[in-house]
């Protein structure tokens, strides 16, 4: 009976130590290959493919996250609400990765849930991204190349215009979102979607994208965006610029004392809404432990209903 209690207590700390290896394994930031993952719904949404582009899409796991590089061809994937539950809301979720991967798990498919589950019906972007190494060694040798620290602001710094970030050409990406908000508009009723409240939000690269699509989209006609941790560079806003809701960390380097897209809006005598929290770095999606930016979601969803975004028929 001993060396049965025994043999029971190894066999219990074993697979204890197993679990922290693997929850290790998972949560640190050294780049995992992944097999892709199936995407049963996600829709093609017929933008083309991607100039030069010679290796296949895969995927890898980094941070315990899901993560997806080299798409060349783009997809929606619906998250409706429950039946009896949609208020006729609808966001499309643009993951971030800096235009060269797509955390496709954290700002993508938890966000679009997290929006269901409230009644929002929520379309998760799958854009095409600018090629990386086909290796997966490469590529991770690339991302852990040494970076310069980004400048520390001064007295100085703060009163002069940030300079002007380098220009990318993101007629793919747009051309993607567009053909997400138009594949909306032509499935509105199916997917109990009021097409005069039709938003959206992105993180990172993809709060970027959500941005361009406002400022140069010909098709789009958002209803409200929710640009999260991008960049808070000025911009020139136009007459008609969607009600913004804006979300950054004070220890994100995307910050750096600046405020000038939320100084721009505000200028323009645009909606804005604004949130500068004191901690949650950088790609923290929903949230992350012990951090307050962790409850940007329930400010974000709120703000949403005091704006009467997620009142049926509002609109009409």
């Amino acid at each position: 009976m001993q060396n049965s209690y025994k043999q029971a207590v190894r066999i219990i700390l074993l697979t204890g130590l197993q679990c922290l290896f693997f929850l290790g394994h998972a949560q640190d930031g050294t780049i995992y290959p992944l097999e892709a993952p199936a995407e049963p719904n996600a829709i093609p949404l017929g933008t083309g493919g991607v100039e030069d582009q010679p290796a296949p899409e895969t995927w890898f796991r980094q941070w315990g996250d899901p993560m997806a590089r080299n798409i060349s061809k783009a997809t929606l994937t619906p998250f409706l609400p429950e039946a009896g539950k949609a208020n006729g809301a609808a966001v499309i979720v643009a993951p971030g990765g800096g235009f060269r991967w797509l955390s496709m798990g954290n700002e993508g498919w938890e966000v679009a849930e997290a929006l269901a589950q409230q009644g929002i019906a929520a379309f998760v972007l799958k854009y095409r991204l600018f090629p990386t190494q086909e290796s997966l060694d490469d590529f991770s040798a690339w991302m852990n190349r040494p970076r310069p620290a980004p400048p520390k602001p001064d007295a100085a710094s703060t009163d002069k215009a940030p300079s002007p970030p380098v220009q990318r050409d993101l007629s793919n990406p747009l051309e993607d979102a567009e053909a997400a908000y138009a594949m909306i508009l032509e499935n509105a009723v199916e997917w109990g979607v009021d097409p005069q409240r039709i938003g959206m939000i992105g993180f990172s690269a993809g709060a970027g994208l959500t941005l361009h699509a406002t400022l140069h989209s010909k098709s789009m006609k958002l209803a409200f965006i929710g640009p999260i941790y991008g960049g808070m560079g000025a911009v020139e806003v136009p007459e008609n610029a969607p009600p913004m809701f804006n979300v950054i960390a004070s220890d994100d380097f995307l910050f750096r004392s600046q405020f000038g897209i939320i100084d721009a809006w505000f200028k323009a005598g645009r909606p804005v809404e604004f949130h500068l929290y004191q901690n949650g770095g950088h790609g923290f999606g929903l949230g992350n432990p012990d951090r307050t930016s962790n409850r940007w979601f329930e400010a974000f969803t709120h703000w949403l209903e005091v704006n009467r975004f997620l009142v049926p028929n509002a609109a009409e």
